[in-house]
Parts: structure tokens; sequence; C-alpha cells
């Protein structure tokens, strides 16, 4: 085997060899739900809280993939056995499953089907490396989440056109900076793909998850908050908090966890990664075996 390879409907195929159907409303519409996870030191970390998150959300769009929540599950870490000989020396792996709707007769929804199942696998890439030692610029956007009554923001989806709008908006803002979103009331929700949350006198603060996804790693942040006892609260969260605030980091399972040292162009406290936010990552590497610091810039050979 010369390269990775992926799950396509109850086959396993070369992954340059996996092409979308063009008919299919995951395609044309971007009807389709997602999972990311990733590995450390070649082993899942909380594969079974993202299976079930992702048959949640096929449950709430009606899409009836013809395999169960285990034999994904199953397929997903088999697929990890098969990938990991290819891997170079303190790599891991990042795992994507996809489920969409299926080709249509005449793009109605109600027509389509059956839904098709991708497992797709990749070395997982540290391009975020350097902001673990500088940390990552935030900014504010117009654009703002969709709003529970209009696409629940617990479905982890692929229709996020809202998203790269508010990229290239954050970006207008600082260039190369991350968007952070808002609900139609002023309230904070998330970035395009993370959690966001702060520190605040000492407390831990994560939005409400009203018009968010509530991430795995969001939750993983808010486990070690316990272990350590650091106190952590989730309430509405408004710009200001932001700009008061003693640390701002983000969340999400590529990365784990990034630091934010500006937000709209102002720097969050004195402008570095802040201790809470140092403490966080020290536990996570803990926990699971590996410096997760250390190996991104020695992947992305910054060390």
């Amino acid at each position: 085997m010369s390269e990775f390879v992926g799950y396509v409907n109850g086959e396993w195929i070369p992954m340059s060899q996996i092409v979308p159907d063009p008919n299919d409303l995951g395609t044309t519409k971007g009807d389709q739900v997602i999972e990311v996870e990733r590995t450390f030191r070649g082993k899942s970390f909380r594969m079974k809280d993202h299976i079930d998150r992702l048959y949640r959300s096929l449950k709430y769009v009606r899409i009836e993939p013809d395999i169960t929540h285990e034999e994904l599950l199953s397929a997903s870490e088999e697929g990890i056995g098969k990938n990991l000989p290819l891997l170079d020396q303190g790599q891991d792996i990042s795992i994507t499953q996809l489920v969409t709707r299926g080709p249509a007769t005449g793009a109605r929804a109600w027509s389509a089907g059956p839904p098709n199942v991708y497992i797709k696998y990749s070395a997982a890439a540290a391009w975020y490396a350097e902001f673990y030692l500088d940390g990552v610029h935030g900014a504010i956007t117009k654009t703002r989440s969709y709003e529970p009554d209009s696409l629940d923001p617990k479905v982890k989806h692929l229709s996020r056109m809202n998203m790269s709008i508010a990229e290239l908006e954050a970006n207008d803002i600082d260039p190369g900076a991350w968007p952070i979103l808002s609900d139609k009331h002023g309230y904070l929700t998330e970035g395009s793909g993370y959690n966001v949350m702060l520190v605040s006198e000492g407390v831990v603060k994560s939005p409400t998850d009203r018009a968010m996804l509530a991430g795995i790693s969001r939750a993983t942040v808010l486990d070690l908050c316990d272990q350590l006892r650091i106190p952590s609260s989730i309430e509405d969260l408004q710009p200001y908090d932001l700009y008061t605030a003693d640390e701002v980091f983000f969340t999400s399972t590529p990365f784990s966890l990034l630091p934010v040292t500006y937000v709209d162009r102002r720097p969050v406290a004195d402008g570095k990664p802040g201790p809470v936010t140092q403490q966080l990552l020290a536990a996570w590497s803990e926990s699971v075996g590996i410096d997760i610091v250390d190996q991104a810039l020695t992947d992305a050979k910054l060390r």
C-alpha cells in the first residue's frame, strides 16, 4: 500500500480514487453531515462522542445511511489501523466521516438517495503550529451564525457559506484573523469550525450552545477545568467580554486549543498566550500521552 485508503459505501479504496458523485445533493447543495477526529499516538480521541453526534445530526436532517452507528465506528477504527503504517514517526492521523443525502431526481431532497458514506484519512497537518507560540488574531464579524429556527446549530453540516463570508470579513478587519461570529442578539457564538472561550478573573467561560455547535474539544476543556479545579461557566457572552478578558482561546479537533492574543486588533491582556491557556494545553497533552505543542512544532519543522 503506497497511499492512504478510505472507505466508500463498504469498500476500501485509495484516497486518490474517492470522487464525489456530481449528482449527489451533498455535492450540489452541501446536503451532508460531517465529523472530524484525530489520533494521539495512533489512538483515536473521543471517536465515539463524534459518531454519536453524527447520528444525532443524521436523525435531525432525515438521512438514513445503510450502516449502523456501531458499524461506522468499527470501520473508522479499522481505517486507522490500515493507514498508520504510512505515517512518519511522530505523526498522527486525521479522520473525516461524511454522509450525504445521495443523488436526486430533479434536485429535490425528497427524491434523493441512497445516501453515500465516506470515511477519509490523511496525515494530521500542523498548519496551525506557529499559533501556539504567538497566538491567533480573532475578529468579530457582522456575518452571523444561523439561527436555531432556520437550521439548528447542533447539526454539523457543510451548508456553511456564512462561515466562508465571515472568514473573508475577518481578513478584511485584520489580515489573517480568524472570524468570531455572534447571533442576531449580539451574543457570541463560535468561529468557522472552532469554539470560542475566554478566561476572566480566573473563570473559564464559554458561550451558550443556543446558536452554535457545542464542540467535543470545548467539552474536553470543560472536563479538564473540573479535573484541575478551575472554575468554569457557560453563559451569554458579548464582544465586551472578549475585549476585557484576561485570556481568549479557540478549541477544535485538529489543534485542540489555540491561544488568541488579539481581537479586532486589540491585544488580549498583554498580547501573549496566558497561563490558564497554557495550563489547559499541558493537561490535555498529559491526558493523551504526547506534548501537543511539541508535536505540532516538530511536524511543521519549527523545532
